[in-house]
């Protein structure tokens, strides 16, 4: 029967492919990728050859009745992204609603994905996190931060290399340089790399040394005494506008 599958793909060694994932990519009619360039080195080295077109940000919305309707006709299409599993900080959610609105099998695959080792390598609590992915680059960045200074869970984050020390820095200035945190990446490359500090600290660092390659941040969440201190500060406030 045709189906949509979700099929994550290494996010950097390719030995993380999964057996299934690989037999899924020989045995669909069609491939639906972000790059065509950068899934056709995969699927070169992976020995498969499948018809494939580009489904990313940019032509999603133009091209996304197309692929649903290729799969209402009978074949079985894989959708994959560049790295990881599709939908998470990459294209997919809006292919998978129509899809699922359409009446057709949604079928996703576990597989790679950049923030769970990230957040188990932090060392700290994982039990529950909240994953944030990219923040907004201009409006609403400030909003979001401040939405977040309570949060109490652990927080992922995704940032460019070239946006990572202006992003912790800032990160201190909202939640408090006494964080703890953990800036990761090259997850599961040759340079993989977890420094661990608090934000000033990798604030510092990293302000004056932009890292390399895909990055995941993951800051402790707001401590309950921290949370309460700011409760009474906001009670006190109130309690002297009123008078």
């Amino acid at each position: 029967m045709a189906k949509l599958y979700v099929v994550p793909t290494p996010v950097g060694n390719l030995e993380d492919m999964t057996l299934r994932a690989t037999r899924v990519l020989r045995e669909c009619d069609y491939i639906v990728a972000e790059d065509t360039r950068t899934s056709g080195n995969l699927l070169r080295h992976l020995e498969i050859s499948k018809p494939m077109s580009s489904y990313h940000k940019f032509n999603e919305h133009g091209v996304v009745q197309q692929i649903v309707q290729r799969i209402l006709g009978g074949q079985t299409v894989a959708l994959i992204s560049d790295a990881g599993t599709p939908a998470i900080s990459d294209p997919g959610y809006l292919l998978v609603n129509r899809a699922i609105e359409a009446g057709i099998e949604v079928e996703t695959l576990p597989g790679p994905t950049a923030f769970v080792p990230a957040l188990v390598s932090s060392g700290l609590p994982c039990d529950r996190f909240v994953f944030e992915g990219f923040l907004p680059q201009k409006k609403g960045r400030q909003t979001r931060l401040q939405q977040l200074v309570d949060e109490p869970r652990t927080m992922i984050f995704y940032e460019s290399p070239h946006r990572v020390g202006k992003t912790l820095g800032q990160f201190a200035e909202f939640f408090g340089g006494e964080r703890r945190a953990a800036l990761c990446r090259e997850i599961s490359k040759k340079f993989e790399e977890t420094v661990r500090g608090t934000l000033s600290e990798l604030a510092e660092r990293y302000a004056a040394q932009e890292p390399k390659g895909e990055i995941v941040l993951v800051v402790e969440g707001a401590r309950e005494a921290t949370r309460k201190a700011r409760r009474e500060r906001g009670a006190a406030d109130e309690a002297d506008e009123d008078e």
